[in-house]
């Protein structure tokens, strides 16, 4: 064998035995490095203790759980028939089906009065994480103090708050549990043989991991980084043995792009040219960074600005400096380094906004797996600090501990914003004053909170902001209508005709001018607006519903049946309009489709009114039987019952 073989091969077997986990010895016994692991989690949870005590916002809350009627009308008898539809749904450009999955079981097993169990449940799939990372640390050749340290980070770092305390972001803790489960059993795979059970197991989590959050499509890449950091030979070899990896990855992005673009949310976001969103995606990539050390203005919304700043161009000088860091340390063999970086950038570069998806160009909840490579690779710069600089090991452990506990502060913080509307968006406007969004919210959140005044006045400053857009008349009207007096439901009126003014394309402008005409009793006026509304919009649920009130209180129920019936097409998990539905068939001398109706009623929300109504109904139809049985769990459901109707349905 030659000398430079020789070498080699000494070099390999050198390189190797860095990577392997270090053995634990002293101190670091099995016994006391699990307690140590236990105390980071013990820490992470009092960091992230505040967002038990949240509530939900008025931020995608609403339209992936509070307001998705797939969760809330969710139940024993349509469950499969409802998880069915949560797999083939999008909720706002995204498919996450799996997540949105969580939010109903969690609906079933604890209602939706109080959120705490369901922010509990996001802190924990968190605290997985941590532990999770803990354990890749320590397989990827991490001391057993740098792991910790490292999970510290993933565990309290202040970025973390956006994917723990916001609910909407179940899917970040619930994609980055299968995520990094994928990502350990890959490395025990390489480690201990290549049994076939650890590959089968890898797709099953990365499949679950796709269905929870698209971000998860990464995951080959971060597979090749483990590849590279494990001592494997760079070839194409290990991209072909993966290829149906990265089919599932391109499938599911295909997919996402098509939902995001369907959505709209790919259009008009900002007006930027695709030359000037590479910039915004170098600056965002620096900006990342920087915060992983410096977490400064945490912020929900980052917001572009009307006109690219200058200060984003220079940002570009980050592309040649990783390149040539990346190609030194790949020079000098420092494949931690490498590692940590190539990790943390092919997690992050499909979320760089350059092509403008989102209401800002930043978001820290996008960090939430990708800071992982960063922290690691803060983690081995700790671990390595005292060999190069003896004089710092007695303070290296003593700062990181004050950094991590700085964090933990600062996040305990942070969870508080996320408390309901109001914090969240009041603090939004502390850093950006001059766009509607939070002011439009936080006044819609104060409107059904029963503080009218402040809802005015942030109502105004969106009027006074962007007076020639009709959305903001539309909403203060809404909240003029919600009065019973007069003089008020008539600023309502000319609010809506307003918005009309601006936009006569709209039909919720119609529907709600039409609801207010007929609060004022302008019947006629209120049809010809309820009319509109539905011709400009055939699927309007709102405009069938309250078309259909009117000609309830005019006696025409035929029509209103018919409007109700339409509603119920497009919305048919609302049981009170199966109530009106039974009810208008009744009237219109058809019982046995009443009883229909009363049944659907009963399985989407078992109401002690439906069981007395449909009791009459059977009563009307001779089945005496059915009719007590009815009647019997009204009583029990504290309905107070006519005795007349009682005593006929006893005669029966």
């Amino acid at each position: 064998m030659t000398t430079s073989k020789k070498a080699k091969k000494k070099a390999k077997k050198l390189a190797k035995k860095k990577l392997e986990t270090p053995k634990k010895k002293g101190f670091w016994s099995t016994k006391n490095y699990l307690l140590a692991a236990l105390l980071v989690i013990v820490l992470s949870s009092i960091a992230f203790y505040p967002s038990l005590d949240n509530h939900i916002v008025n931020w995608d809350d609403d339209r992936n759980f509070y307001e998705n009627e797939l969760v809330t009308s969710i139940n024993g008898s349509n469950f499969w028939s409802n998880t069915t539809k949560i797999f083939k749904t999008g909720i706002i450009g995204n498919y996450n089906p799996l997540t949105i999955w969580t939010f109903a079981l969690e609906k079933m097993a604890f209602g939706m009065e109080d959120y705490s169990k369901w922010h509990l449940n996001n802190l924990l799939l968190h605290l997985f994480c941590v532990f999770l990372v803990f354990r890749i640390s320590l397989l990827l050749g991490l001391n057993t103090t740098s792991s910790l340290i490292v999970a510290a980070l993933f565990g309290m770092h202040p970025m973390r708050v956006e994917s723990v305390a916001w609910l909407t972001e179940r899917k970040d803790v619930l994609y980055g549990a299968f995520y990094l489960s994928a990502i350990f059993y890959y490395i025990k795979y390489q480690k201990e043989g290549r049994k076939k059970s650890h590959l089968a197991f890898i797709t099953i989590l990365f499949a679950l991991s796709l269905f929870s959050k698209i971000q998860a499509v990464s995951l080959p890449l971060s597979f090749l980084t483990i590849d590279y950091l494990i001592g494997r030979k760079i070839e194409w070899k290990l991209v072909f043995e993966k290829w149906y990896l990265f089919l599932m990855s391109l499938g599911f992005g295909l997919f996402g792009v098509y939902m995001l673009r369907d959505f709209g949310s790919l259009e008009n976001t900002v007006n930027y040219p695709l030359w000037q969103k590479l910039f915004v995606g170098s600056w965002s990539y620096m900006i990342y960074i920087v915060k992983s050390i410096i977490p400064y203005r945490m912020v929900p919304l980052y917001p572009y600005a009307p006109q690219m700043p200058a200060y984003f161009y220079p940002s570009m000088l980050i592309l040649p400096l990783t390149l040539w860091g990346l190609w030194k340390a790949y020079l000098k063999d420092w494949k931690h380094a490498v590692f940590g970086i190539l990790f943390f950038t092919v997690n992050i570069i499909f979320l760089l906004q350059i092509l403008g998806a989102g209401q800002g160009f930043l978001a820290d909840r996008f960090t939430y797996i990708p800071y992982f490579g960063l922290f690691f690779l803060y983690g081995y710069l700790i671990q390595q600090l005292p060999s190069y600089y003896p004089t710092l090991k007695k303070i290296v452990i003593p700062v990181s501990a004050l950094v991590l506990l700085i964090y933990g502060g600062m996040t305990f913080k942070q969870c508080g914003i996320w408390k309901n509307s109001e914090t969240l968006w009041t603090h939004v406007l502390k850093y950006n004053q001059n766009i509607t969004l939070p002011y439009g919210n936080r006044a819609n959140f104060y409107r059904d909170n029963g503080q009218p005044k402040k809802a005015l006045l942030d109502y105004s400053r969106v009027i006074a902001l962007k007076g020639n857009e009709p959305g903001p008349f539309n909403s203060r009207g809404r909240l003029y209508f919600n009065s019973n007096n007069r003089d008020t439901l008539l600023l309502a009126l000319a609010d809506y005709n307003k918005a009309i003014e601006l936009n006569p394309n709209d039909a919720e402008y119609y529907a709600n001018r039409g609801a207010t005409h007929a609060r004022l009793n302008q019947l006629n006026q209120a049809l010809t607006d309820l009319t509109k509304c539905l011709e400009i919009n055939p699927n309007h649920s709102v405009g069938y519903l309250n078309r259909s009130v009117i000609y309830n209180n005019a006696g025409k129920t035929d029509l209103a049946l018919a409007d109700i019936t339409s509603y119920l097409k497009l919305n048919p998990y609302n049981s009170d309009l199966w109530y009106e539905s039974a009810r208008a068939k009744r009237i219109l001398n058809r019982p046995s489709e009443a009883i229909s109706d009363y049944n659907k009623a009963i399985q989407l929300n078992p109401k002690g009114m439906y069981y007395y109504e449909r009791a009459k109904t059977y009563s009307v139809l001779g089945n005496k039987t059915l009719a007590i049985q009815d009647l019997n769990v009204a009583k029990q459901k504290r309905i107070r019952i006519d005795p007349t109707v009682e005593a006929q349905i006893h005669g029966n």
